[in-house]
C-alpha cells in the first residue's frame, strides 16, 4: 500500500497527467509504474496490445488510459494527440536498438532506427505543442542515451539518433521557454531492460560493459526516478539539462583508482 501523498511535496505527481510512450516494457514501463505511485493521472502508449495492457493492469490510482500506437506511423501520431488530452507532460521513452558495425549499415537500418528513436517523438511533440496539448509550466522528457556521447561498438545508427534527440532537444527547449514549458533529456546507461536483453542476444558483450560500471548495470527504477524529478515541479527551473544516469560508466576510470 502507498502511503498517503503529500500535495506540498515537489515531487508529488498528483494532480499530474502525464503522457508515457513506450510504456509496454522496460524503462517506459516503469516510468508510468512510478509516475503512477505518486499520485500522476497516466495516459501510456505502446505497440504492443499485451503488454500494455499488462502494464496498464499495474498502475495504482485510478482514471489512467492506454492508447496502442506505433508511432512510426503518422496515422498513429494523430490518433494518440487527439486521445491525450491536455497534459502536464510526456515522457519519451519508446524505442530501437539494433546492432550493426558501420561497414553493414544500410538505408534500411537507418531509416528503421530514425523513424522510432527521432521521427516519432519529435513530431508527437510537435503535434502536442500545434493542438496546445502541453499546459504553460508543462514538461518535455526525451530518453536518450549515453551512446549518444560515447559511441559504443557497432552503435553508429543508434548511437545517432540518441544524439538527433539531444541536439533537437535543446532547440526545442528554447522555442518553448516562453511559455514556461521545459524539455530535458535523460542519458540512461546499461539499464536491465529486454532490450539490453536483446542486445545481449544479438552479439553485444553486456558483461564487460557491466564490469565496467563502478555501480553495476542499473535497473529501470534508476532512470524513473530521474524522470519523476523532471516531470515533477521539483524541476520547474532546469530546462536544456542532458542528465547522465549511468552508474558512472563514463567517468574516467582512474577517478577510483
Amino acid at each position: 500500500m502507498t502511503a498517503a501523498l503529500d500535495p506540498n511535496d515537489p515531487f508529488s505527481l498528483q494532480g499530474k497527467r502525464i503522457l508515457v510512450t513506450g510504456a509496454s516494457s522496460g524503462i517506459g514501463r516503469q516510468i508510468a509504474l512510478s509516475c503512477a505511485q505518486i499520485g500522476a493521472q497516466l495516459v501510456i502508449s505502446g505497440r504492443d496490445q499485451i503488454r500494455l495492457s499488462e502494464t496498464f493492469a499495474t498502475l495504482e490510482g485510478t482514471g489512467h488510459e492506454q492508447v496502442i500506437a506505433n508511432l512510426d506511423k503518422q496515422d498513429d501520431i494523430d490518433h494518440l494527440v487527439a486521445s491525450v488530452g491536455v497534459l502536464d507532460g510526456v515522457a519519451h521513452a519508446a524505442g530501437i536498438a539494433r546492432l550493426a558495425p558501420f561497414r553493414m549499415i544500410n538505408r534500411a537500418h537507418l531509416d528503421e532506427t530514425f523513424a522510432s528513436n527521432v521521427y516519432a517523438p519529435l513530431l508527437l511533440t510537435r503535434g502536442l505543442l500545434a493542438k496546445k496539448r502541453l499546459k504553460a509550466n508543462g514538461s518535455i522528457l526525451f530518453i536518450s542515451a549515453i551512446g549518444s556521447h560515447v559511441g559504443p561498438v557497432a552503435t553508429a545508427a543508434y548511437s545517432a539518433s540518441k544524439a538527433a534527440l539531444l541536439g533537437a532537444m535543446r532547440t526545442l527547449a528554447l522555442e518553448v521557454a516562453r511559455q514556461g514549458i521545459r524539455a530535458n533529456c535523460i542519458a540512461p546507461g546499461y539499464v536491465r531492460t529486454p532490450m539490453l536483453d536483446g542486445l545481449n542476444q544479438s552479439g553485444g558483450n553486456i558483461d564487460e560493459h557491466a564490469k565496467l560500471t563502478p555501480l553495476g548495470l542499473g535497473e529501470p527504477e534508476d532512470v524513473a526516478y530521474a524522470a519523476v524529478f523532471y516531470l515533477s515541479d521539483a524541476s520547474r527551473w532546469v530546462t536544456r539539462n542532458y542528465f547522465v544516469v549511468d552508474g558512472g560508466l563514463t567517468v574516467p576510470m582512474d577517478i577510483y583508482a
